[in-house]
């Protein structure tokens, strides 16, 4: 993936997510999708993926800087196979929730299924990120 491409594909995740999320903090009450099941409901998270490491902001921070870095670094080192756009989106996930972090002191979350926790598109975007990568993965012998 061309460099320029990598940085539209970040910086554009980056962005929408951030836009989102502004949208979301201004929600005067839930909006109700199907009844029951999904809404849009602002709720904010000190933690990480399900609520872990609550109030641990600062190593959370530190540990995304350092993932992002060390996700940087695989980038520029990888072979230009499936694993770097998954790279890419995990990075991009990760510094979209570290601007959270840095900003508010926790992470914005919006998109609510009543089964499962609270979560925005910098979270969908790790997870299609890692979902790429183990598909990478599988794929090669």
């Amino acid at each position: 993936m061309e460099n320029s491409k990598a940085l539209a594909l970040v910086s554009g995740v980056v962005v929408l997510d951030q836009l989102l999320k502004q949208w979301a903090l201004h929600l005067a009450e839930p909006i109700t999708i199907i009844p029951g099941v999904f809404s849009l409901a602002l709720a904010t998270n000190t933690g990480s993926a399900f609520g872990i490491l609550q109030n641990q902001n600062l190593l959370l921070a530190i540990l995304s800087f350092l993932v992002i870095g060390l996700l940087g670094y695989y980038y520029f080192r990888g072979d230009g196979s499936l694993s770097r756009p998954g790279l890419l989106l995990v990075a991009a996930g990760a510094f979209g929730n570290l601007i959270d972090r840095i900003f508010l002191g926790h992470v914005v979350d919006f998109v609510d299924f009543s089964f499962w926790p609270a979560f925005n598109l910098a979270d969908s975007a790790i997870t299609l990120g890692i979902a790429v990568l183990i598909l990478n993965l599988w794929r090669k012998p």
